[in-house]
């Protein structure tokens, strides 16, 4: 297959198509952690068109889409304005929906819990397939994430481990907190590769 992982930069997801023999690419607006030369550092809209099998969008910017952020649309938060924080809401859903709604036959999104807002500005919205833990795919851990699924099935998992550490939701504040909430989860990415190709072989 050729794969599109879009909002990448870490190369998780990328390796764990790659590792199968894909044709796998990553694209974020940030250079590639590991250097690979299988990154594309760029918006990931202008490469929807390209032919691809299979877009996974590993994490979109989603501050503004998600139920835990809904209380600064009323209440912003210091230095910036209500209409900044319904601007950026109306730029995340454009985003999404451009994703959701490309000319690519399997689509996964990753993305948190979304609120009503959110909903009613994606074009086609559909409600999540399906929410995963950490602790499904080997990782002990808890960080809630939803995929929104188009022509592919939802994820089995494949090690349920004990650990129900919220690691990611106590992190510190710091520089790059935002970088590493964000961050993939191998397992997950593995489960993904495998399962995902299984299906397109079928």
């Amino acid at each position: 297959m050729r794969v599109l992982v879009a909002c990448e930069y870490s190369g998780t997801v990328r390796n764990a198509f790659l590792d199968l023999g894909h044709d796998a690419w990553s694209c974020d607006l940030l250079p590639s952690e590991d250097g690979s030369n299988r990154h594309i550092i760029g918006d990931a809209r202008d490469l929807l068109n390209d032919g691809w099998d299979l877009l996974m969008v590993a994490h979109p910017p989603c501050t503004r889409l998600c139920n835990s952020g809904v209380r600064w649309l009323t209440v912003p938060p210091p230095g910036k304005t209500r209409e900044q924080m319904w601007a950026e809401l109306d730029e995340g859903a454009a985003l999404f929906s451009d994703f959701w709604n490309a000319p690519i036959e399997r689509i996964a999104i990753e993305n948190p819990v979304m609120h009503k807002h959110a909903k009613a500005r994606i074009v086609n919205f559909e409600d999540f397939a399906q929410s995963i833990q950490p602790w499904q795919f080997g990782h002990g851990e808890t960080k809630r994430t939803c995929l929104w699924l188009k022509n592919l099935p939802p994820l089995v998992p494949t090690e349920v481990v004990s650990g129900r550490d919220p690691r990611v939701h106590h992190m510190p504040p710091s520089p790059d907190r935002w970088k590493e909430r964000s961050r993939f989860f191998p397992g997950i990415a593995k489960a993904m590769a495998h399962q995902w190709s299984a299906v397109v072989a079928a």
